[in-house]
C-alpha cells in the first residue's frame, strides 16, 4: 500500500468516526454530592474528583455508553474531623478502594429528556445493579445531565461494623449528580 493510499484510508476513517469522540466532562461546572441522615439529621457531603468516559447518542441509544469514575479520597463533608473518617475502613475503605465505578449496560428513553440508564454501580468492592434516573438539557453547547439516585449504603458496606446501626447513620443514601458535557449531538 503507497502512503498516498495510507494517508486517504486514515483521513476517511478519522472523518468517519462518531461525532460523540469528543465528548467530555466538565469537571469544573459539574457536581457529585450525597445526603444522608445521622440521627435524623440530613448531612451533605460531595466529592471534588470524579471522571467520565461517554458515547452517547439520543438517536442510537443501543450504542450509548456511559464508565464513570469517582476518586473516593476525594469525598468531603465540609467538617475536618467527619472528612478524615470517611476514608478509613468502616466507610470507604480508601487505601483498599480508592474508586467507585459505574459503567452502563443500556440506554432507555423516557421523553421530555429524561432517560434511565442501567448498569453496575462498583463502590468498596460491592457490586449492585441500578437504574440511574436522568434528565438531559442542552444550551450554549453544553448538555446537562442531572439526577438523584437512592442508594442502601449497607448494601456497599459503607458504614459497617458498628455504624451498620442505622438508627445513627440511616441506610438510605441520596447521590445527587449535574454533569456538563461537550460534544454532544442534539437530544
Amino acid at each position: 500500500m503507497n502512503t498516498k493510499v495510507l494517508i486517504s484510508a486514515l483521513s476517511a476513517s478519522l472523518l468517519a468516526a462518531p461525532a460523540f469522540a469528543q465528548q467530555k466532562l466538565l469537571p469544573a461546572q459539574s457536581e457529585l454530592g450525597f445526603v444522608a441522615k445521622q440521627m435524623g439529621v440530613p448531612i451533605s457531603g460531595h466529592f471534588r474528583k470524579f471522571d467520565a468516559q461517554l458515547s452517547f447518542d439520543a438517536s442510537k441509544l443501543a450504542s450509548s455508553k456511559v464508565a464513570f469514575t469517582v476518586d473516593m479520597g476525594s469525598a468531603t463533608l465540609g467538617a475536618p474531623e467527619m472528612d478524615s473518617e470517611l476514608p478509613k475502613a468502616p466507610w470507604f475503605n480508601v487505601p483498599k478502594f480508592p474508586q467507585a465505578t459505574f459503567t452502563s449496560t443500556s440506554f432507555k428513553a423516557l421523553g421530555a429528556g429524561k432517560y434511565e440508564v442501567a448498569g453496575q454501580l462498583a463502590i468498596k468492592g460491592q457490586v449492585q445493579n441500578v437504574q440511574v434516573p436522568l434528565t438531559m438539557s442542552q444550551a450554549a453547547g453544553v448538555t446537562v445531565a442531572s439526577g438523584v439516585l437512592p442508594l442502601k449504603r449497607l448494601a456497599f458496606k459503607i458504614g459497617d461494623g458498628e455504624w451498620a446501626d442505622t438508627s445513627m447513620v440511616a441506610d438510605d443514601v441520596q447521590v445527587k449528580f449535574k454533569l456538563s458535557l461537550t460534544g454532544v449531538g442534539k437530544l
